[in-house]
């Protein structure tokens, strides 16, 4: 028996009785009681004032929206999974064009070269968002590695309005972290930044320098 499992042996055989988890008040951090639409606006406004980029399409034809993203912006390579709903798609949209898509399911000693120097963005899918933080939350696989967020200069960000939650604690509670904690889950809040001394914020420093996130909603917005 492991010396954690005698800590546990001895916790469950307490003379006293078992231990009981504290009556706790969460009221401060959820109930906030947004609808969709307000929870929109608080993810974009609080997203784009650390420079992250939001833009809104519809699921019909976000992958019209992410080609001319990428022309826009110049990207001619792009790193994404194979196995996902989003990266199906995006490699479906893009097989004819002249986007190199490389494949992000690899070891990393296998292709840190390229994908340090000769990637111009990331492709992610997001499990949804936080409305009072303008974060995105995301559960990297191997066929979506965290590096792929992390290290392009560019990552885009695919995310479905409906997925957009009031608080952390929300995202917490509804997706059971307390029963099965993601052990690499990620939160992201913009672009890569950093700051001196001097508390003077640079962007891109150590990471994308550019977060795009293209926002899903069921229908076309009016």
């Amino acid at each position: 028996m492991s010396a954690r499992d005698n800590i546990l042996k001895r916790l469950r055989e307490r003379t006293d009785g078992p231990l009981t988890a504290p009556q706790s008040d969460f009221a401060v951090v959820t109930g906030r009681g947004w609808s969709q639409q307000e929870r929109v606006a608080r993810f974009e406004r609080w997203i784009t004032s650390v420079h992250g980029e939001v833009i809104h399409t519809s699921r019909d034809d976000w992958t019209a929206t992410l080609a001319k993203l990428l022309e826009a912006k110049g990207i001619r390579r792009l790193a994404l999974g194979r196995e996902h709903p989003v990266a199906v798609e995006a490699r479906a949209a893009l097989a004819e064009g002249e986007v190199v898509l490389i494949d992000a399911d690899r070891n990393i000693e296998t292709w840190r070269h390229e994908q340090f120097h000769d990637t111009d963005a990331g492709l992610t899918s997001t499990h949804g968002a936080i409305a009072e933080t303008g974060s995105l939350w995301l559960w990297p696989t191997p066929d979506e590695p965290r590096l792929l967020s992390l290290v392009p200069p560019i990552h885009i960000a695919v995310l479905d309005a409906d997925t957009i939650e009031d608080t952390f604690f929300d995202v917490v509670e509804a997706h059971g972290w307390a029963g099965g904690m993601p052990t690499n889950a990620l939160l992201i809040s913009g672009p890569s930044k950093t700051a001196d001394i001097e508390q003077t914020l640079a962007y891109g420093v150590h990471g994308p320098r550019e977060l795009v996130v293209l926002l899903r909603h069921a229908e076309d917005r009016p």
